[in-house]
Parts: structure tokens; sequence; C-alpha cells
């Protein structure tokens, strides 16, 4: 049976004047386009990708002969997308993800066999759906929840690099096979199984400066890099010391070779129209809008700072940072004087002793606005970016969620773990301490 000229109007006008009339009805405007347009971007990835796994378990299929992505129709992919990705965001925002995510889903089991015969449920097709919801809805809701209230800043920046790959590294290839019938992800597989694992790997060394940035922009800015959810404070640190746009410069070069892997032109394109973007359109809107909210700091940092070449020495503008190293313990003296050798740029190396008594276990970095103390593996991450791009690049690595924790735990098995620093006899306390060293709880702000 074909899809109608009214039931595929039905299926994308439906939801879709639903939520602009809900959106029009809306206050916040604002952040409630930053919370919808977050979470329409988790979506479209998401529920394309558990069509994928639908096809081979048969959960549902369509009938008829229009148009379709991925076996679906594109009407239908359309219509689902905005339900799911914009119509709960818009319709009752203070309802709770728990009540937003029961009303979506037993909407879907009351819709779903009264699409008959256009939608064709199979014997497991509530499996199907109970993974859509997990995967698809679920996130949406969070994602657009705390963009809604700013909170949670941490997980709003990992689902956004996550949206990030899911869109480049997953959406825009099948997109790309779509439209370009040929081998598709067969193309990876059919390469020598060492080329494969090297570039992977590259692939992964190449998304390090951006997964980086987004950090930076957690922990030092306070904020994530949609434009409507952006960092309240100049960042400056990090990756940010060596390059002005390290998200798209990474972006671009991870899209490049993923395109190599795959041996797609159409993806290469892509990348290349990712960078002139960035590098045009992007770039212009930036500069205006951190010229007007950082003024002269601003100015000064782009005046030594470019944006698609790194530095080799890092930026550094404002008071030194602080490294606190026991001088009475002779690994640690030995990593001092490592430090000290490679001419660090804007950090103060002292001696442990002179912190209160207890105050301090492991190696802390302090930074000089506070806004990222931190100590063992990330301190030596946070030291090495004063030093060159080679070693911060090491440094940012370290620093990586999943990476410092396993480091760290190494380090302590092999005898490097915390231990009681004594104060030195008649000296006095470090004149930037806090006594409050703990990262702030970003989550909250």
């Amino acid at each position: 049976m074909q899809l109608t000229d009214w039931e595929a109007a039905a299926a994308v006008y439906l939801p879709l004047t639903a939520a602009l009339i809900l959106r029009l009805l809306n206050r916040n405007r604002a952040k409630q386009f930053a919370a919808c347009l977050l979470s329409l971007l988790w979506v479209v990835p998401a529920l394309l990708a558990v069509q994928a796994i639908n096809l081979r378990t048969g959960w549902w299929t369509f009938s008829g002969d229009s148009v379709r992505f991925r076996g679906m129709p594109i009407e239908c992919f359309a219509g689902w997308a905005i339900l799911w990705g914009l119509v709960p965001q818009l319709a009752l925002p203070r309802l709770g993800v728990c009540w937003l995510a029961a009303l979506m889903v037993t909407t879907d089991l009351i819709a779903m066999p009264l699409c008959r015969p256009l939608v064709l449920l199979g014997p497991h097709w509530l499996i199907g759906e109970a993974l859509a919801a997990l995967v698809v809805l679920a996130p949406a809701l969070l994602i657009a929840e705390w963009t809604m209230s700013g909170t949670h800043l941490r997980a709003r920046a990992a689902f956004q690099a996550a949206t990030s790959a899911l869109l480049f590294l997953y959406f825009v290839p099948e997109t790309a096979f779509a439209l370009r019938p040929g081998a598709g992800w067969a193309s990876f597989f059919l390469l020598p199984s060492w080329i494969g694992q090297v570039g992977i790997q590259v692939l992964l060394l190449l998304a390090v400066p951006g997964v980086s940035a987004v950090m930076e922009f957690a922990t030092r800015g306070g904020g994530t890099p949609i434009p409507y959810d952006p960092p309240r404070r100049l960042v400056t640190s990090g990756i940010y010391r060596y390059c002005a746009n390290p998200m798209q410069m990474s972006c671009a070069a991870v899209m490049l070779g993923w395109a190599g892997l795959l041996q797609n032109g159409w993806l290469a394109l892509a990348a290349i129209l990712s960078a002139i973007y960035g590098a045009g359109i992007a770039e212009w809107d930036e500069r205006e809008d951190l010229a007007r909210r950082f003024g002269n700091d601003w100015r000064e940092y782009r005046a030594a700072v470019h944006n698609w070449r790194f530095r080799w020495k890092p930026y550094y503008s404002g008071p030194n940072a602080t490294i606190y190293i026991a001088a009475s313990c002779g690994p640690c003296s030995e990593l001092r004087a490592w430090l000290e050798a490679r001419g660090p740029v804007g950090l103060r190396i002292i001696d442990a002793e002179v912190l209160p008594p207890g105050a301090i276990r492991r190696v802390r970095y302090a930074s000089a606005d506070g806004n990222s103390d931190v100590e063992g593996i990330r301190a030596m991450g946070r030291a090495l970016e004063h030093l060159n791009f080679g070693w911060a690049f090491a440094g940012f690595v370290l620093s990586l969620p999943g990476i410092w924790q396993v480091v760290q735990l190494l380090m302590d098995a092999s005898g490097l773990g915390p231990r009681v620093v004594a104060r030195r006899q008649g000296s006095e306390s470090a004149p930037n301490w806090r006594q409050n060293s703990a990262e702030p709880d970003l989550d909250r702000q």
C-alpha cells in the first residue's frame, strides 16, 4: 500500500505544526531554543541508528513505495524526530523527564498499532520501542531539561560531544550513502585490518583537541559550545593556549580522516565545507560576539593566538598558576627538576611543605582564578600545558575522562599514591592558598 499525500502530510506537518504553535506560545525564547536544538540534534541520528538495528531485527516494517531513509519513509522519519525532539520540550517543559517519557511512550504504544497497514508490527516490536525510548527519547528529554534549568554542566557538555560524534561520523555518512549509493560502510571493513586499526587510532588523536576544548569550556568557562549556552568566562587555558578554534579544526580533521577510511569523496567534500563554514560565517559571528562580551581581553588573546594553526609555546596572560610539589618526596623532586628544566610559561613551582599540615596529599595544580584546582595525574596534565604543544597534547590526553582515572590507579598501585606532607618548620602558608581547593560544583551552576 502506498503512502497517500494526506498521510505523508500528516506524518510531517501535524508534529511540525504542534511544535511551531507551542514555540510561539513559549516566552523563554533563548533557553528554549537551545534546549530544542540540542534535543532534535540528538534524536535525528539516534533514531536513525535504531532504525538501522530494526532492519536486522524486524521489529516493524513500512509498506508503500515512498522515498525512504534506511528503510523508513522520509515523512515518518521527519515526523517522529519532530514529535520526540521538539513537541514534549515545548509542550510540557516543566513536567519532568520521567512523566514526559511515560507520556510519549504511552502515546507511541497506542498509536503504533493504529497505523496499520502502513506500519506492520513484528512479534517483538515492544523491544524496539523500549530501545528507542532508552537511547533516543530519554537522552533528548534529559539534555533539554538540563539546558533549560542550567544544571549538570559537565553532562551537557558530554552530551554535546556525543551528539557531534553521532552527527558527523554516523548521520552525515548515512546521508551520503543514501544520496549516492555505493559500498557504504563496507568500504571500511574491506580495508586491511592494520590500516583500519591505525586509522581509528589516528582519528582518536585528531579528536583530542576538540574533546579537550569542550571540557575546557565546561571547567574553565562555565558553559558549552552551543551559542545559546556559551561560556560565561573567556577561556584562554588548556588547548586554547595554542589554538583559538580547536573544535572546528578537530571536527574538520576527523571528518576528513573518516572520509579517507570510508573512501568517500562526498564525505571529504563535507569536511571541506565544514572548514569553510568555520573559517567564514562561524568565525565572523564568534568574533563579533566575543569582542562584545570580553572586549580587550579577547582582542589581546586573538592577536597572539590564531584559528587554523597551533602555537608551539603557550599563550599566557594574567597571574601565574601554581603547582605544589613536595620537596621531601624523591620522585616528586625529580618531577620538579624536570619541569623547571623545560622553562614552563606562566607556572610557579612551590614546595608543598609550605601548605597547612594535612592540606595536600598529591601534587596539586592551582589556577590563578581558582576555577581549575586539580590533583595527581590531572595536575601533571595541567602543568604540561605550560611547556609546549607537544607536551601539552600529552597533558590533554592524560586529562580525558576515563584515562586519568586509569593512569592514577596505576600510579597509586605502583607506590606513587597519596601521602601526608608535613609542613616545613618556620614556613609561612602560600599567599594564594585556598582552604577549599576542591573544584567548583559545576553541575549546580
